[in-house]
This record gives structure tokens, C-alpha cells and sequence, in this order.
């Protein structure tokens, strides 16, 4: 598995080997060594979610100001350009954004450490997401980063006007956001 670093601080791609054959193809999506030896500590998964979106879904910019969540996310089926927005007021890309595009095909991973907002844009037809968190989801503590706020100007690669939940469209900027001390 190669391990490839980003411009954000903790944020790691995961690339696996894929052995192909007339078969088909196998890859170790995840070995708990192997990934802790990359991030350079213990990590305990303890939930599994699961979502299923159309084309042009825009999912987030999420985060629990307590009970911060790392995740892991793969795509299992179709594509996302998937997106983290470091929220850790003392990191030196506080407020920098990191995307990358995840998908079946090319069976990338992204682990995004607690302290970011993450979301995502729905490429393909369909797209299925799976991410495991070292938290438990806590509804009292999640919280909403405007998705395109020209502060942070990510660069969503769209055609058409994204959808986009209610709970989304009305997410606080940047600069009115809780963050990470």
C-alpha cells in the first residue's frame, strides 16, 4: 500500500496494491498495522457508515466541534471528488482545503485526522461512500461549514448547481464557525 501525504497536516491518501487477474481483482482494503504505522498512532474505529447519493449531491461540510471524528473513507461504488477543510485554529494551513478524487475505479483512501470539515460532491450516476470514524456520531455537537465560502474558495469541480440539503445551505462561514482550539 502506498502512503501519500497532502499540503494539510495528518491528511493521508491510501493507495492500494490491486492484484488483477482474469478473474478479476482483489486488494486489502484495510490492515489496522499498516494503517496505524502510517499515521504514527493508535486509531480505534468504532462505527462504519454508509451513504448512497445521486449526481450532483453535495454532501457537508461537516464536523462535531466535541467528539471529533477521524475518518477513513473510500468509495465503493461510482465517484466523488471528496474534500477536508482543516478547522485547527493553531495548525498552519488553518482554514486551507484538500480534495481528491475518490472512486470504485481507483480505490484510493483518505484518512482525515479529528479536527477537519469534510464533504463531498457526487461525479457519477450514483456514488456509494464508506467511511469508518474513531467517534461516535453526536448530533449535539455537529456542526455545518458553508460549502462554498468564498474564504475558503474550494474549487468543486461541477457543471451543473450542486444539490444540496437545507441543514447545508443554511452552514456558517469560516469566519463564524466554531473550530479546534
Amino acid at each position: 500500500m502506498k502512503v501519500v501525504s497532502t499540503e494539510i497536516p495528518g491528511i493521508l491518501i491510501f493507495e492500494p496494491a490491486v492484484f488483477k487477474d482474469e478473474r478479476g481483482y482483489f486488494f486489502e482494503s484495510f490492515n489496522q498495522k499498516k494503517f496505524e504505522d502510517a499515521v504514527g498512532q493508535n486509531i480505534g474505529f468504532i462505527q462504519d457508515n454508509q451513504s448512497q447519493s445521486g449526481k450532483n449531491v453535495l454532501r457537508g461540510l461537516h464536523y462535531q466541534i466535541k467528539q471529533a471524528q477521524g475518518k477513513l473513507i473510500r468509495v465503493i461504488q461510482g465517484e466523488i471528488f471528496d474534500v477536508a477543510v482543516d478547522l485547527r485554529r493553531k495548525s498552519p494551513t488553518f482554514g486551507k482545503w484538500a480534495g481528491i478524487a475518490l472512486s470504485a475505479e481507483n480505490k484510493k483512501q483518505i484518512w482525515l485526522p479529528p479536527g477537519l470539515a469534510h464533504g463531498f460532491l457526487v461525479l457519477s450516476e450514483t456514488a456509494e461512500v464508506f467511511y469508518k470514524v474513531t467517534e461516535y456520531y453526536a448530533p449535539q455537537h455537529e456542526r455545518s461549514l458553508l460549502w462554498n465560502d468564498h474564504s475558503i474558495a474550494i474549487a468543486w469541480p461541477q457543471s451543473a448547481s450542486p444539490i444540496i440539503s437545507a441543514k447545508d445551505r443554511a452552514a456558517t462561514p469560516l469566519a463564524q464557525a466554531e473550530v479546534f482550539a
